[in-house]
């Protein structure tokens, strides 16, 4: 999974400085057009804190970029931030393959959970900018291979980690985590789902970049399918009443999928926005005949009732992220 990323963040920064203006296709600006340039995040995640949108995503040879925004149509690189990362691999076990990071902010500290050479990490800082540092350096797993971690705290502040483990191909576990959001409980590790349905199956093995909320009372996974290289790549989710127990996938799965001019669409994440709606993050191909560099898309979450069940939907509408300096 070498996202051939050499290269692109120097081009990132240099545009990040030097280019403005946005578009969306889910409402126009007033504002002259004179450039658009796309978010070339890969695996992305936003987080908004004290009024400002905070967005992670696979981009750095060296570590974790992060960009700003107040309205998610225009982002650039925090002021101060000259090497626009929020984590440096000098401060981290691993110095390759940053990938797919989130950030947490909980009891006054930010944490952020990201892969380095196909181990799933986590890293701690006192700003959503960080700099996020290890004071152990070291994979959340010693000897074994993982991608894709994720949190999520329960109703009751209980915590699980989420991540992907290289068995039967690619495939999504969950266990219960330590107070101290770190470490893990390996004991508990339990499998939850795997390549099961026919839109899954193009190639290779592969159920990844899992993200998890809960609504009335039951838990619902997106998570992605097929290789990011794939333009058949897509979003499709799963439920479950007890989170250490059986999940069921939506057995209309994808739920977003070659939506518009989009295709590779995947690896997700939600947020709720200033005005309380639930967004989805995600990113897609550069174009239908170009992989890289992937680009950053958001669109919005809904809830309709089918046969009595709560049936979660996408926007086929989504907002097309711009660099803005």
């Amino acid at each position: 999974m070498n996202y051939e990323l050499k290269s692109l963040f120097a081009v990132f920064l240099l545009l990040s400085y030097t280019f403005g203006t946005a578009c969306s296709s889910e409402k126009s600006d007033n504002k002259k057009e004179q450039s658009e340039v796309k978010v070339p995040f890969g695996d992305p995640f936003i987080m908004l804190y004290n009024g400002t949108y905070y967005a992670y995503g696979t981009l750095a040879e060296n570590g974790i970029a992060v960009l700003t925004s107040t309205d998610l149509l225009y982002w650039k690189t925090p002021e101060g931030l000259t090497d626009g990362l929020a984590l440096n691999k000098k401060d981290v076990w691993a110095d390759r393959w940053f990938w797919a990071p989130e950030v947490y902010h909980v009891n006054g500290k930010f944490y952020m959970y990201y892969s380095a050479d196909e181990h799933i990490c986590v890293a701690t800082g006192d700003s959503p900018t960080g700099p996020f540092k290890q004071d152990v350096q070291k994979p959340m797993i010693d000897g074994e291979k993982s991608i894709d971690n994720t949190l999520f705290i329960d109703d009751n502040g209980k915590p699980y980690l989420f991540f992907d483990r290289f068995n039967d191909g690619l495939n999504i576990w969950v266990a219960e985590l330590q107070d101290n959001l770190i470490d893990l409980k390996l004991e508990t590790m339990h499998p939850c789902i795997h390549v099961s349905q026919p839109w899954e199956e193009v190639w290779p093995r592969v159920n990844e970049g899992s993200f998890v909320i809960k609504h009335n009372g039951v838990y619902y996974m997106t998570y992605s399918a097929n290789s990011y290289e794939s333009p058949y790549y897509g979003i499709g989710f799963a439920t479950a009443t007890d989170i250490m127990g059986e999940w069921t996938k939506y057995e209309n799965n994808p739920i977003y999928q070659n939506v518009g001019d989009l295709v590779g669409i995947g690896h997700s994440a939600m947020f709720t926005d200033k005005d309380g709606n639930l967004r989805i993050v995600f990113h897609a191909h550069h174009s239908k005949t170009q992989i890289h560099p992937r680009n950053m898309y958001i669109s919005t979450v809904s809830f309709e009732t089918e046969d009595g069940k709560e049936i979660m939907k996408i926007d086929p509408n989504y907002i097309t992220p711009v660099l803005n300096n």
